[in-house]
């Protein structure tokens, strides 16, 4: 009895020395892992890295304000109505986003890429491209304007990259590639914008009115908009292209709006369309007196007795096809100011080319 019970105790301290070996163990601090090396950058990786380290102080976080008064204490107070991103298109201070950046807001603060915030102005605006125009209102001694590029030559499946703000957080980069060209979007006038670029680099809410680069660093369009379902990219973003920001930037800096030609009638609405039997085009409702229309020799509907009778039919613009008003407008915008353009109209039964001198509105 005394036997076992001696080589129980030794088991059992046995088992005690053993347990509390293996807690000495796990309680060593552990040695870190050696780091492996790193290889050298892939040259796509660096060229990313170039690009976005120079485009970094160009861009801009830009942040709506609107007064709300309090509904108990009736004390107004400055509210964030929205975040968006913009950049700086030259050096005296006047930087691009969109128009629905900064539609609601009453004061505008813009945050440069060195954290400095600055109040700002709004000095044009052009909501049927969604674009808008700021000015700081105190002038750092350095802005670095963004190089503009050209959006005829892009090409479907070429590298893009975006910069912005995604959900307030400070400068993002993405990537991906020209998805698609030519799209068209409804813009907050509910006129449609042509020629738009479709990408698939990640552009979520903050990224608007920021820059599409290419890899060259020059800025190809201005993010605007996405398509999803969620709020949130789903692959599919697009920008206004920046052939068009560069023609209307400068008439808002210099005008505060565009200057767009006045073609002197009023269409007839879509809906009223098949009333008439007409080929594709913009039907002309109502030609104003002493307007370009007038002076080019357009006719509109007419009256006889109960019927109306079909007047002017624009089928195209210097040969460009304008199936609707909206692609009538956007030839037109296209041609210089003061210049002609010659239309093609069908009028009962024939095709005649008419002259029409561009006007301002």
């Amino acid at each position: 009895m005394r036997r076992a019970a001696i080589v129980t105790l030794l088991v059992c301290t046995g088992v005690l020395v053993g347990w509390c070996s293996s807690q000495a163990i796990l309680h060593q601090p552990a040695s870190p892992r050696p780091i492996a090396e790193r290889g050298p950058l892939l040259p796509e990786e660096q060229v990313f890295i170039n690009r976005f380290k120079e485009a970094r102080p160009s861009v801009v976080y830009i942040t709506s304000i609107a007064y709300r008064q309090d509904w108990f204490s009736l004390d107004v107070q400055a509210v964030p109505t929205g975040t968006g991103t913009g950049f700086l298109w030259d050096d005296q201070g006047h930087v691009v986003t969109n128009y629905h950046v900064i539609e609601q807001a009453q004061e505008l603060a813009v945050t440069l890429s060195d954290h400095s915030t600055h109040k700002a102005e709004v000095v044009g605006l052009a909501p049927e491209k969604d674009l808008a125009v700021l000015r700081l209102l105190t002038r750092p001694a350095q802005l670095r304007p963004i190089p503009l590029g050209t959006s005829s030559d892009l090409q479907v499946g070429q590298r893009v990259l975006a910069i912005g703000n995604p959900f307030g957080l400070d400068q993002t980069l993405t990537t991906g590639v020209v998805s698609a060209l030519g799209r068209e979007i409804q813009s907050a006038t509910r006129r449609r914008i042509s020629g738009v670029i479709q990408t698939d680099a990640a552009i979520n809410p903050g990224n608007s009115g920021g820059p599409l680069l290419d890899t060259s660093g020059r800025l190809i369009g201005v993010n605007t908009a996405i398509q999803s379902t969620s709020g949130s990219s789903a692959g599919i973003g697009f920008a206004v292209p920046v052939d068009t920001v560069n023609r209307v930037v400068p008439q808002l800096i210099s005008r505060g709006r565009t200057a767009r030609p006045d073609p002197g009638f009023d269409p007839l609405p879509e809906s009223y369309r098949s009333y008439f039997n007409a080929p594709e085009g913009v039907i002309v409702l109502q030609v104003r007196d002493g307007g370009a229309a007038d002076r080019a020799g357009l006719q509109g509907i007419a009256r006889s007795g109960n019927r109306y009778v079909l007047g002017d039919v624009i089928l195209s613009v210097n040969g460009k096809a304008t199936p609707d008003h909206d692609r009538f407008l956007d030839a037109l915008e296209a041609e210089p100011m003061g210049g002609t353009v010659q239309l093609e109209i069908f009028r009962r039964g024939r095709k005649l080319r008419i002259p029409l001198k561009l006007v301002p509105s």
